[in-house]
């Protein structure tokens, strides 16, 4: 029998040092690591550094794996509904050019977010962002696959890295969907 998620997770013996992040300067990140995992899976190439590349504005960035002097990846980071909108408009237009898009619905990520702490004035505090940007990176990263939580979630539950069981659980397929007219109509 089945046994849900929850039977398998045990955390409570983790202990504050034992706590580890992905890659990435903020709460965002997964762009970073989805990207060097992707170069080296696709194209056999260690990405140690990557850069972003500002687009229209800081909260909008392009990141780009070259071989051979061509663009063989194409990742964004789109933060703010604006630029998601932005976003989305070309993705209809046919305009669109990545591979990847890493979209947080906050202007500069969720350290950024309306749930954190403001000023007075009711504006980012940025002593606080930068103090928060400065504590989480002190946190040491660890790819996902080197965690022992993990693997035990893919040996007992998953049972094994390429089994069926993963394909039909964590992966997933897109197909287009007919709008029925009683839909609402969001204009992006």
């Amino acid at each position: 029998a089945d046994l849900p998620f929850c039977c398998f997770l045990r955390f409570d013996d983790i202990k504050e040092g034992d706590v580890v992040r992905h890659g990435g300067k903020r709460s965002d990140g997964y762009l970073e690591h989805i990207f060097k995992h992707a170069a080296k899976e696709l194209f056999g190439m260690d990405v140690k550094e990557i850069t972003y590349k500002a687009l229209k504005n800081k909260d909008f960035q392009e990141v780009t794996l070259e071989k051979d002097g061509e663009t063989v990846l194409r990742f964004a980071a789109a933060y703010g509904f604006r630029n998601i909108q932005n976003m989305v408009l070309k993705l209809k237009k046919g305009k669109f050019l990545y591979h990847f898009v890493e979209v947080l619905a906050c202007p500069g990520g969720c350290l950024n977010g309306k749930g954190q702490a403001q000023t007075e004035d009711g504006k980012p505090d940025r002593a606080l962002l930068a103090q928060m940007e400065e504590v989480y990176t002190a946190i040491p990263v660890r790819l996902p696959e080197t965690n022992l939580h993990v693997q035990k979630v893919y040996q007992d539950w998953l049972e094994g890295m390429d089994s069926k069981k993963v394909q039909e659980t964590l992966h997933t397929s897109y197909s287009a969907v007919n709008q029925s007219p009683s839909s609402l109509d969001i204009k992006w």
